[in-house]
């Protein structure tokens, strides 16, 4: 199964960073937090990832592109034909397709313009800026055994964001916004999905968390996967140092693979 991770976006309540670069591509501990997130689905043996990309698009590819140059020691032999060897390779076993989906293009329709990408068939989803230790089988499993259009995992957080009305079946009803306290839930990404989402995506016009998910919301085809572990989003330069934070101590939560 494919995962696809939205990574266009300009980042501009972390604009300390992301004027340089993208912010899946702010790094935690020495790595972009786009690999963070790759490593985690990878541990579960999902391994052939869409990456939505956007702004500052060549930042992404070139760092795809020059993989062992960041991650391995390399000998150049300009004596001899300019040869390279690398060592310690520790290449990923990842199959990775970059995407231009347009600089001002919305979430929905990112994923609307990777649809060739991922054929008729289910598919992942999630943020390009935040880490979590949801365990993706688990995750998996929930949503093949409901049979709806789409899950998305739903976390507990202390702070401002639009929250999800969930009964007793896990089942989204509604969308509004967060009342400080009110221990509701939100859209932390994550997300499993059927094909059929694709016909409630009109164009690059298109908010994936709008028109797409209320549409299934209203039919009764959106799901929730209550994860109740760890979850950050990276928004702001102080989110992005607590990460660093956790990632130095050696105590990262969201780090699940060895």
């Amino acid at each position: 199964m494919k995962v696809v991770i939205l990574a266009g976006g300009l980042g501009t309540r972390i604009s300390e960073e992301s004027h340089l670069k993208p912010k899946p591509m702010i790094e935690i501990g020495g790595k972009p937090i786009l690999w963070h997130i790759m490593k985690l689905y990878s541990h579960y043996g999902f391994n052939e990832f869409i990456i939505c990309c956007g702004y500052k698009q060549h930042v992404i590819k070139e760092w795809f592109a020059d993989y062992y140059l960041f991650n391995c020691d390399v000998t150049f032999d300009f004596a001899h034909g300019n040869e390279m060897t690398v060592h310690n390779n520790e290449s990923e076993p990842w199959k990775v397709t970059l995407v231009d989906t347009g600089l001002n293009t919305m979430t929905g329709g990112r994923v609307k313009r990777v649809q060739k990408y991922i054929g008729d068939e289910p598919f992942m989803l999630t943020y390009g800026d935040a880490v979590a230790d949801v365990n993706i089988k688990e995750l998996l499993a929930f949503h093949q055994a409901h049979g709806k259009i789409a899950t998305i995992s739903a976390v507990v957080v202390a702070q401002r964001f639009g929250v999800l009305g969930i009964d007793e079946n896990n089942t989204i009803g509604s969308f509004r916004e967060k009342a400080v306290g009110d221990g509701s839930r939100i859209n932390a990404g994550f997300m499993v999905l059927n094909p059929q989402i694709f016909e409630y995506i009109v164009g690059d016009d298109t908010v994936f968390e709008k028109e797409p998910l209320e549409k299934v919301a209203s039919m009764g085809e959106l799901k929730a996967y209550r994860h109740d572990g760890y979850w950050q989003c990276m928004d702001t330069k102080r989110e992005m140092e607590k990460l660093e934070a956790l990632w130095d101590s050696g105590q990262a939560p969201w780090k699940v693979w060895t």
